[in-house]
C-alpha cells in the first residue's frame, strides 16, 4: 500500500498543511484534522512517507484522549461514519486517520516533559549543563534517567526548528498562572503515561504536548503520546550511555546520522528497508498501547 502524503478533494481546500497534519474547514467553531503518512526529521519533510503512519498516530492519540480524563481535549468526533459531506465521500483519505475538533486559540509553545536525557536535551546539557534553564547533575550519560521530571518548553515553529526556551519566556508571554498550569499539566500527563507504559515494558523517555484556549480554558490539542511526539524505549534493552532501542522516529534520526545528507538541503527519499522498519516500529508501539489501554 502506498503512503498517503497528499490530500486533495475538489469540493474544499485545506486551510493549513503542516509537517504531518492537514486541516480542513467544518464550520466557524470546528475543523477536521487529518494525519497523513508524511514523515519529517531534522525539520525536513521526506519525499516518501511511511504507509499507514497517519492511521497509527490518529489511533494512538484517540486512545490516550479517551484515557486521560483530568484535562479536557479538543476532540468532537472521531468516527468517520459521522463525518459530514464532503468528507464522508472520501474514506480513502479520512477514515481512521481524521478527527473533527474544536477550534481553539493555539498556545504557541511546545510543552516538553523529559524523564531522561536524550536528543536536543542531551546536546544542550553537554554545552551548558542545563536544559531550558533547568540545571542538571554533573556527569550524566546519554539516556540517563533524570532525578525528577523536568519541563523544557520550546518555541512552536510551523516551519524550521523549534528552539528550547526557559519557562520565564512563557511567563512573559502567557503570565505566571497559565505558564505554571502548562508546566504542571505537562508533567502530570507525562508521568501518568510513563507509569502506565512501565507495565507494558516501555520507558517513556520524553514527550511533547500542545494546548489551546477554548473560551479562555486551557485544553489539550493536537496529538498525545505518539511515536512522532514521544520517545518510547524497550525497557528490557535499556542501558544508559548509548542510544536506546526505540519504537519511534528516533530510528530514522539515527539512520540519517550515518548518511552524507547535510540536514540543510532537501532530503533524499528514505530507503525502502528504513521505511519498512519504521512502519514495523510504529505498528509495534500501537499494538502495545492498544493492549494496555483496552
Amino acid at each position: 500500500m502506498n503512503p498517503l502524503t497528499k490530500i486533495e478533494i475538489p469540493e474544499v481546500k485545506a486551510i493549513y498543511s503542516g509537517k504531518v497534519r492537514d486541516l480542513f474547514p467544518i464550520d466557524s467553531e470546528h475543523m477536521l484534522i487529518v494525519s497523513t503518512d508524511r514523515i519529517s526529521a531534522f525539520d525536513h519533510i521526506f519525499p516518501n512517507g511511511i504507509p499507514q503512519k497517519g492511521i497509527i498516530l490518529n489511533t494512538i492519540s484517540n486512545l490516550w484522549f479517551k484515557k486521560i480524563d483530568f484535562i479536557k481535549n479538543h476532540i468532537v468526533e472521531a468516527n468517520f461514519n459521522n463525518f459530514p459531506a464532503p468528507y464522508s465521500k472520501y474514506p480513502e483519505f479520512f477514515k481512521d486517520r481524521a478527527v473533527i475538533v474544536k477550534k481553539t486559540k493555539r498556545i504557541d509553545f511546545e510543552c516538553v516533559a523529559r524523564g531522561y536525557i536524550i536528543g536536543s536535551g542531551w546536546k544542550e546539557y553537554k554545552d551548558k549543563g542545563s536544559v531550558s534553564g533547568v540545571k542538571l547533575p554533573d556527569n550524566l550519560k546519554l539516556a540517563d534517567k533524570l532525578p525528577e521530571t523536568i519541563f523544557t518548553p520550546a518555541t512552536k515553529a510551523d516551519t524550521g526548528h523549534d528552539e528550547n526556551i526557559s519557562i520565564d519566556v512563557m511567563i512573559d508571554s502567557l503570565g505566571q498562572r497559565d505558564a505554571a498550569f502548562l508546566r504542571d499539566m505537562t508533567i502530570k500527563i507525562y508521568e501518568y503515561g510513563r507509569d502506565l507504559l512501565k507495565d507494558a515494558g516501555i520507558i517513556l523517555a520524553d514527550t511533547k504536548f500542545e494546548f489551546g484556549y477554548d473560551n479562555g480554558e486551557i485544553i489539550l490539542i493536537d496529538e498525545v503520546l505518539t511515536p512522532d511526539s514521544s520517545r518510547f524505549w524497550d525497557a528490557s534493552l535499556y542501558s544508559p550511555g548509548k542510544s536506546p532501542v526505540s519504537y519511534d522516529k528516533q530510528f530514522i534520526r539515527d539512520y540519517l546520522d550515518t548518511t552524507p545528507w547535510d540536514k540543510n538541503s532537501p532530503p533524499p527519499p528514505l530507503p525502502e528497508d528504513i521505511v519498512q522498519k519504521t512502519k514495523e516500529k510504529y505498528e509495534e508501539i500501537l499494538a502495545k498501547i492498544a493492549k494496555l489501554l483496552s
